[in-house]
């Protein structure tokens, strides 16, 4: 048996539980600081860690939750939601963490498909749930947080919660700080993350408790995190990224977190010096907007030694000098975990790629028949993991989704992209993000990467639009630079000058930001929903009598 399959961060895999993690980092690293809160600087040790998480799992028991019960999480990023997830790991019951911006349908939907008996929900977010009572009806209690009163009574409007039991979150800390007298396997179902969801209903991704932490070792591994690092989190923690990739991981190695409410561009370097991280990881689209920026003396004053960024930015030796670390990249899916690897060691030499297959995972390319591609031909990406437990059970209540992203024991991404000669995984695009425009395919991405290096270009989002014709037309959706010009005519004269022809946007349309999920994705169903329905309000090159040269 590998040493991959048999032992992680000196772990038997079969130890793997969250309770067990816990207990051992807090008997090892009792006094150490594990993290600290920067909106309120409070600071926690790997022994506090572990209380605070045992007060909550026992007031979560006496509530009347079992182990394999399915709790409900809407909180913000606080060290409170970190326990709470904690603790329902320690108890063996199933954690839900929502996204906070969901409401209406999507939130009806993650409140019923998940069998969720129990609601945790900080009161900024009650108004939200006031048009989902029929799904409400399902849970049999909610919890209140609240963020500024340790008052147990439960305020007079609760809004939808109102015909619910509701206790206020203040009570589950009144339990003692024993450790819960309950035996939770590595292979028991943890939790629930819903995938964005941004081409229809979202899938709920079965995590057992060995692979939410797998998910994060893969991680600390594979980009060489040390002990004594520090890891900044200002994704969300209802996200693989921020919960799993930068918590759970630096957990398990006994490094530090520091936690932010969100991310801001415009607050974000002065809390990464504050915190004195030394490791941060972003989505594209945060380096982007920190890349729109105006460029300050104090980019590059801080700790930081290594960014990941995902998916890794064509002008990443750009933005490595501008801001003073090394860029590492990666690819992978909260779906089935890590694939590829660009490593501390590979940049710059292969800027702009995603690595290459990390230890323990097999990834291809294929053809639509799941045959392997040459290199350099572009086709769907592939992965089959190695190592048992170290991937999701799958998609909760969706056998069939289940299956057809496993066809012929691979599990299919639905993203595509290419390997060159080296070995090395470039991206490509999502397969519903390919366009398809007399004849041509065209990615999405690639036109995205070469009008995110304008100068005046602050964020842009490539999507296809109804073309009348049986094809696709190509739109293009730009944000503009703050004090910054840029006109419909300049944007096609740039493109004509650093794309091929076929790729050339012919719709346009400025706007003062583009739609994103809480995880900071762009929504490009709502944009092309629009294109759909008022293409007519979009600029059209062909109707401004603008012809391209053909090269």
């Amino acid at each position: 048996m590998s040493d991959l399959a048999s032992s992680r961060q000196g772990y038997a895999v079969t130890d793997l539980t969250i309770g067990h993690v816990i207990r051992d980092k807090a008997a090892k690293l009792r006094d150490a600081q594990f993290l600290s809160y920067i909106p309120d600087g409070r600071t926690f040790t790997f022994a506090d860690v572990d209380r605070a998480s045992n007060i909550l799992a026992n007031g979560l028991m006496a509530l009347g939750i079992k182990p394999g019960d399915h709790v409900a999480l809407m909180m913000a990023n606080r060290p409170e939601m970190l326990f709470l997830l904690m603790a329902l790991g320690k108890i063996g019951a199933v954690s839900v963490p929502l996204n906070i911006a969901a409401r209406g349908d999507q939130m009806r939907h993650y409140l019923s498909q998940s069998d969720s008996v129990v609601l945790v929900v900080e009161e900024a977010f009650l108004a939200q749930l006031d048009d989902v009572e029929d799904a409400l009806l399902n849970l049999g209690k909610v919890v209140l947080f609240r963020e500024s009163s340790t008052a147990k009574e439960v305020p007079d409007r609760v809004g939808a919660c109102a015909r619910l039991q509701t206790t206020d979150f203040a009570q589950l800390e009144e339990a003692p700080d024993s450790a819960p007298d309950v035996v939770v396997k590595f292979s028991d179902l943890a939790m629930l993350l819903y995938t964005s969801g941004t081409t229809g209903l979202s899938k709920a991704v079965m995590f057992t408790q060995a692979y939410a932490l797998l998910y994060g070792i893969d991680q600390v591994e594979n980009y060489g995190f040390r002990s004594s690092d520090t890891v900044y989190v200002c994704t969300p923690l209802f996200h693989a990224h921020g919960l799993l990739s930068h918590t759970y991981g630096p957990l398990v190695l006994g490094a530090k977190v520091a936690l932010s409410l969100r991310f801001s561009a415009s607050h974000f370097w002065n809390e990464v010096r504050d915190c004195g991280a030394t490791v941060l990881s972003m989505l594209g689209s945060m380096a982007n907007m920190l890349w729109s920026q105006p460029p300050s003396a104090d980019d590059a004053r801080h700790a930081v030694r290594q960014a990941t960024i995902a998916p890794a930015p064509s002008a990443g030796v750009q933005f490595s000098e501008r801001f003073g670390m090394n860029i590492l990249g990666a690819y992978g899916l909260t779906d089935y975990g890590m694939g590829t690897i660009l490593g501390p060691d590979e940049f710059p030499r292969k800027v702009g790629s995603a690595g290459r297959p990390r230890p323990g995972m097999q990834v291809r390319v294929v053809d639509e028949n799941d045959m392997p591609l040459p290199t350099g031909e572009i086709g769907e990406i592939v992965m089959r993991s190695d190592i048992p437990w170290s991937t999701s059970l799958g998609y909760y209540k969706m056998p069939d989704a289940t299956l057809a992203a496993r066809r012929n024991f691979w599990f299919h991404t639905g993203d595509r992209g290419y390997f060159d000669a080296d070995g090395y995984l470039f991206f490509g695009d999502r397969k519903k993000d390919a366009i398809r425009r007399r004849g041509e395919n065209i990615s999405a991405f690639e036109i995205e990467q070469v009008l995110a290096k304008h100068d005046a270009v602050a964020d842009v989002a490539v999507f296809a639009a109804p073309s009348g014709v049986g094809e696709d037309e190509v739109a293009c959706a730009l944000v503009v630079k703050p004090g910054m010009t840029l006109s419909e005519a300049q944007v096609i004269e740039y493109c004509g000058k650093h794309m091929p022809y076929y790729m050339v946007p012919r719709y346009l349309q400025f706007l003062p930001d583009l739609p994103r999920s809480a995880t900071h994705k762009v929504e490009k169903y709502k944009l092309q929903k629009a294109a759909a329905e008022r293409i007519d309000s979009f600029w059209d090159r062909e109707k401004a009598g603008i012809a391209l040269r053909r090269r």
